[in-house]
């Protein structure tokens, strides 16, 4: 199994920049796409960005496209997701996830971190 620990978040103006971590447990990390999805009180929870296993694909979700950057290092067993420009909007709380396969949905996600909270105050 993979154990994910997400860390990074907290409290920021908008326009400002969070760098969030994703530390992976699990001796075949490198086989699983990652991908960062989001939960804000009162809504569904969406997709953010997706990395495949050797991060030469990524997919972002609209609403964050040209702001947010998702990255992972194998060998350190972590994701990443740089994020800029933040607004309002993306406030909620952040997770990590992993996959098997390559998903856009939350509901193919295999295993999840604890999530860490992102606050962008206007």
């Amino acid at each position: 199994q993979v154990q994910l620990v997400e860390s990074g978040g907290g409290l920021v103006q908008a326009g400002g920049s969070l760098r969030l971590s994703c530390a992976a447990s699990g001796r075949t990390f490198s086989s699983y796409v990652m991908g960062w999805f989001r939960q804000a009180p009162g809504k569904e929870r969406e997709s953010v960005a997706v990395i495949n296993w050797s991060g030469g694909s990524t997919y972002y979700a609209d609403s964050v496209k040209g702001r947010f950057t998702i990255s992972r290092d194998n060998a350190k067993k972590t994701v990443y997701l740089q994020m800029s420009g933040l607004k309002p909007e993306d406030t909620a709380v952040y997770y990590c996830a992993a996959a098997k396969a390559y998903g856009r949905e939350p509901r193919e996600y295999d295993y999840w971190g604890q999530g860490t909270q992102v606050t962008v105050s206007s």
